[in-house]
């Protein structure tokens, strides 16, 4: 048996593989960080035989939590992605699989990768309510694009929506593909309404170098962007940078950054709460919003989540605590599961790109049925 991971966001260290039964393995750190969780491989000459992937160093994961009933994903053609046999013992991870195929793919989750992130920019410009901006490069020398959706106009609000600060959470960019094909849809009247009020600016992917790395958090210099935006810079996050510099230059009057939790077997919304900005109209459009998502989309959830920040609490160094302070508007981070959601689950793909795809499709529902209330 063969394992590789030198590709497009590959991170697997191979230990052993003299043994099917027993194939040694270890994750990667993301570079200049000890965060590191993310794992995304290939075992070649697997066809027809019972094998056994033992994650030996899972237990110093950076959220050891999350390895608690959580499966991993598997794939024959990098496009389907179903859940494989997982259990987590003793600070291990082994994954077991009987491959129908010769070569087949385990992750963390479904991958995206940053040629699939190519293929969206150029999908998107196809349609002509849709422009691409490039707000400028990463350390790698990565281009950072933007989509805009509208154009801009007197009396017409800014809305903003950016996914991946940390690119082992690719579920943001499954999220983000999806809205891409619900916004360039032009017999959508939910759509066509919203850009009549709006302008759309979305940042699909943050943290290109992390992706292409195979970083679970960090980026090239080592930084965790949602921890940058209290004073980013061009010489360790000039991702977060460029995106403020371009939101202080437009305004912005609405906000969703979209992340995954490692943990937590949910979806859910965090707050802003514990920013000095807060109040009471801030709460009532924050709980609107979620209720109204609930509501849309039995895959959301309300019960369970982060606990609220106390008065004066507020981590500002985070996205959206940032956003809501700076601009006075409504600013959510939005957490997709790992796992699956306990409510609603899917024992074949657990939480999958589907899925994410018509989340982002009630989100953009929501703010619809919402307009009034949660945009000043």
């Amino acid at each position: 048996m063969i394992i590789s991971s030198q590709f497009d966001g590959g991170n697997i260290e191979c230990l052993d593989a003299s043994d099917p039964s027993a194939v040694r393995l270890r994750i990667r750190r993301d570079n200049a960080s000890d965060f590191f969780q993310w794992f995304y491989f290939r075992a070649a000459g697997a066809r027809d035989v019972d094998a056994r992937y033992v994650i030996e160093n899972a237990g110093d994961a950076a959220y050891p939590k999350g390895w608690n009933e959580y499966r991993a994903v598997a794939s024959y053609d990098r496009e389907h992605w179903f859940r494989a046999d997982t259990r987590y013992v003793d600070g291990q991870l082994t994954i077991e699989h009987r491959s129908r195929a010769d070569s087949v793919y385990f992750a963390y989750f479904a991958p995206y990768s940053m040629e699939r992130h190519a293929d969206l920019l150029a999908y998107a410009q196809t349609s002509e309510r849709c422009a691409l901006e490039t707000l400028g490069y990463t350390l790698d020398g990565q281009a950072l694009d933007c989509l805009r959706f509208g154009e801009p106009g007197a009396g017409r609000k800014v809305v903003w929506m950016v996914a991946r600060q940390h690119p082992g959470e690719t579920m943001a960019e499954w999220w983000m593909e999806g809205l891409v094909d619900r916004l360039v849809d032009a017999s959508d009247p939910v759509v066509r309404q919203l850009l009549e009020r709006a302008v759309l600016y979305l940042v699909p992917n943050m943290n290109p170098d992390g992706s292409r790395r195979g970083n679970l958090r960090t980026n090239a210099a080592g930084a965790n962007l949602n921890r940058e935006w209290a004073e980013p810079s061009l010489e360790r996050s000039p991702e977060v940078l460029h995106v403020y510099k371009r939101m202080i230059e437009t305004g912005l009057d609405f906000g969703l950054d979209v992340h995954g939790d490692e943990a937590l077997p949910y979806n859910f919304i965090a707050g802003t709460e514990g920013t000095p900005g807060w109040n009471s109209e801030r709460q009532q459009q924050l709980e609107l919003y979620k209720l109204t998502l609930a509501n849309l989309n039995p895959d959301f959830q309300v019960e369970f989540g982060y606990p609220a920040n106390a008065p004066g609490q507020a981590n500002m160094t985070l996205c959206s605590n940032a956003l809501a302070e700076r601009f006075g508007a409504l600013v959510m981070t939005l957490e997709m599961p790992f796992k699956d959601t306990i409510a609603t689950p899917d024992d074949e793909q657990g939480w999958s790109p589907e899925r994410c795809a018509r989340l982002a499709h009630s989100c953009l529902d929501a703010l619809h049925l919402c307009w009034q209330q949660v945009i000043r």
